[in-house]
């Protein structure tokens, strides 16, 4: 079928920052795009709801962060940004710890208050563990860190985060711990760091920007049709849905989100806090005002963050990474380099917790790599 015979050169299944970057970039060459979206609202996971006047992140915190100045400068021309420096804090009983782990959380361990008193205190623990070779999380954790910051600041967490033993988890998930011996709560070590002052939302608004939207359909549904009105498709959603998970499905983690109405102007003081005890359900806990600086309002809007089993019919958050899943992925992603006319992307396409400047660049390598084709 000739291009004529389409209604739009690209149909895009997903209205998350692959998709919405995706279409701007291709509007703007002079493509004709139209955007299928499954939920009842646009941006994916970045998607911000006004909750009695707060913008609430509706599936999680997302910062922005990166070292990338031209995905910086993109977004940059696009909104304005709130400087914002992610710190957050470790609530483990009734003690507070900075995050990452640094020379103010050794202190707040053990009391050290020099690089060199921390080094000591931290291999006294550690060094114990360092001839064997791990054989999973909790082995490759306490090789890192030792006893007491594994046992307060990482067991309780990880296991609720995974619903799975530290012993039966993978120690390639944790290969890497930050251990800072500086007195510095920076989370990111990127060049750049904020959050848009107007929320999210105002990104994929300008994104779609002359790009049709539909809200509330599921694209597989009606595939068949739909691959009649493109030139091609751009599927972000799971890549197995996609072959009707012909060599089974890949396996994710879900969360679940509750939010309260707190009648005080300031709840917890700090954007993000982790509860690192097994026995509480909640991951942590995201008071929305802090991410764009002071509020006067007399209440704040929390929320709390529950890692749950993903099932069918449940949005997929985290990909896992385990030899079964990336052994399993290998096989879609080769068949997807033989499906002509559709492209995946974004973090279900590419079955990988991208950051959200790590899917904007891959969106625009995309675009790059359609137009490289055509030239």
């Amino acid at each position: 079928m000739s291009l004529e015979n389409h209604n739009y050169d690209y149909i895009i299944a997903g209205s998350g920052l692959f998709g919405s970057v995706f279409a701007h970039q291709m509007t703007k060459l002079g493509k004709r795009c139209l955007i299928i979206e499954k939920r009842a609202h646009f941006g994916g996971n970045i998607y911000c709801e006004d909750v009695q006047g707060i913008k609430v992140h509706r599936y999680g915190a997302h910062i922005f962060h990166t070292s990338n100045k031209i995905v910086w400068d993109y977004v940059n021309n696009l909104v304005q940004f709130h400087p914002f420096i992610n710190s957050p804090l470790a609530r483990y009983k009734d003690e507070l710890y900075n995050l990452p782990f640094n020379m103010n959380t050794f202190h707040q361990m053990w009391g050290v208050k020099t690089p060199q008193e921390a080094k000591v205190k931290l291999d006294s623990q550690r060094n114990q563990y360092m001839d064997m070779e791990p054989q999973n999380l909790e082995e490759q954790a306490l090789q890192l860190v030792g006893d007491d910051i594994y046992n307060k600041l990482i067991r309780g967490y990880t296991e609720k985060q995974w619903g799975r033993s530290a012993k039966e988890l993978p120690s390639f998930i944790i290969k890497r711990l930050p251990v800072r011996f500086t007195y510095d709560n920076n989370y990111f070590q990127d060049t750049f760091q904020g959050i848009p002052v107007e929320g999210y939302n105002t990104i994929i608004t300008r994104l779609l920007e002359g790009v049709p939207v539909m809200l509330g359909i599921d694209f597989l549904q009606q595939r068949d049709e739909w691959k009649t009105k493109a030139k091609k498709i751009v599927f972000t959603g799971r890549i197995d849905e996609w072959f009707g998970e012909c060599f089974g499905t890949l396996d994710y983690r879900s969360l679940a989100f509750e939010d309260e109405l707190q009648n005080v102007n300031n709840f917890q003081g700090n954007a993000v806090i982790n509860y690192t005890e097994r026995d509480i359900p909640y991951t942590r806990i995201i008071e929305h005002k802090h991410f764009v600086g002071s509020d006067e309002k007399p209440y704040s809007v929390i929320t709390k963050e529950f890692p749950k089993a993903w099932i069918h019919g449940q949005e997929p958050f985290y990909p896992i990474n385990d030899e079964r899943n990336n052994n399993l992925y290998k096989k879609y992603y080769a068949l997807s380099q033989t499906t002509p006319n559709v492209i995946f992307g974004g973090r279900l396409g590419g079955y990988c917790y991208y950051d959200m400047d790590k899917v904007i660049q891959e969106a625009l390598e995309a675009v790059d790599k359609e137009i490289s084709r055509v030239v």
